[in-house]
């Protein structure tokens, strides 16, 4: 009998969802069956062999030590669903992959803290929300991330209007924008962890881009 290895995904709770659908696409894509982790999705008892924390609402400030009075688009049960499962994840070792919201989330609970709105200090990167690769990163040649995806120079997605700040303990940044604000991050050390900054999951048609899921669920 085969063993096809199960991932968590957790997300917002709405009944349409197309990050979730797409995250479940590219996972199959790879041979992994997707499990639906969100404030209305309880997936029980489940073992995983992966956890895929992904993208959405801000995450409050409150949990980074910044202006709780600042305009942002909290999820306060969902930030706490989700460092709940992140926790759980870092202490079991297992394989993590944070998409935007969700490699924001993983610093907070490492302790690092993030950008509250980094519209104003954007200058040379176009801010506009999209699917289409449009925005450029450059990863750290030398990094996990760089070997994963085949190349040190990406064109990428954008939907963010916050970014990692400091890092957390144990992350490294290994890939950044044209201004400079953090745009993939991954562990120090030998725990099995990936963060960016963007939407993989919208652009599963890329090569690079779903080799991101394929090393969450073979470690290739």
């Amino acid at each position: 009998m085969v063993n096809i290895p199960k991932i968590g995904v957790t997300g917002n709770s709405r009944r349409f969802s197309p990050s979730w659908l797409c995250t479940k696409i590219a996972l199959s894509l790879v041979g992994a069956k997707a499990y639906r982790i969100s404030l209305r999705h309880d997936p029980g008892d489940i073992k995983f062999d992966g956890l895929v924390i992904g993208g959405g609402d801000d995450i409050s400030p409150e949990h980074y030590g910044h202006d709780i009075t600042a305009k942002v688009k909290p999820n306060p049960k969902r930030d706490e669903l989700e460092m709940r499962w992140a926790r759980k994840a870092l202490e079991n070792n297992t394989p993590i992959f944070g998409i935007c919201r969700g490699a924001q989330l993983i610093n907070v609970v490492l302790g690092g803290t993030l950008f509250q709105d980094i519209r104003p200090i954007r200058i040379h990167t176009y801010n506009r929300p999209g699917l289409l690769p449009t925005k450029q990163v450059a990863l750290l040649k030398t990094s996990l991330i760089a070997g994963i995806c085949g190349k040190d120079r990406l064109r990428v997605n954008s939907l963010h209007n916050q970014a990692i700040d400091k890092t957390g303990k144990g992350l490294r940044i290994v890939g950044k924008d044209l201004d400079g604000i953090v745009q993939a991050v991954e562990s120090a050390g030998d725990q099995r962890l990936l963060g960016v900054q963007w939407h993989p999951e919208y652009l599963f048609y890329l090569p690079s881009q779903l080799a991101l899921f394929r090393w969450l669920v073979k470690g290739t």
